[in-house]
């Protein structure tokens, strides 16, 4: 269970990122229509969209249980790391829609992307100021 706002943040976006994991993984059909990407019945040979769903969703499932995982032991110093590279993801993805690679609704995972960036970082700061401590060094 984590103690500070910045755990819950993460721990939040971790069980969000799992279960979308799982949608992809059992459901990809559904998942590409909600990021506006039109979802085939019939694939022709050679397009490997359905391969590509279930290793993104993948890796989404591994990524929420390591955000879970750093939140249950209050691993700070993951927080940290977390910001800088989310707000990366987030303007890559929506260049993404900017340039038209990729259909507007998927302007969605950009600005999630951006806005768990931001509150994560607000609530960093927010612990800080509230002289809450966590971890900043894993335990042995």
């Amino acid at each position: 269970m984590p103690r500070s706002s910045a755990g819950w943040t993460i721990t939040v976006f971790g069980i969000l990122a799992f279960l979308l994991g799982l949608l992809g993984l059992f459901s990809p059909a559904t998942l590409l229509g909600m990021l506006g990407f039109e979802a085939l019945e019939q694939r022709a040979p050679g397009d490997y969209t359905l391969v590509y769903m279930a290793a993104s969703s993948m890796a989404a499932i591994n990524m929420g249980v390591y955000y879970v995982f750093a939140a249950a032991s209050e691993f700070r110093p993951f927080y940290l790391w977390t910001v800088p590279f989310r707000l990366v993801t987030c303007t890559v993805f929506t260049v993404l829609v900017i340039t038209e690679a990729a259909p507007a609704e998927f302007l969605g995972v950009g600005l999630w992307e951006g806005a768990g960036a931001l509150i994560t970082g607000a609530a960093l700061w927010y612990d800080a100021r509230k002289g809450v401590t966590t971890r900043w060094i894993p335990a042995r």
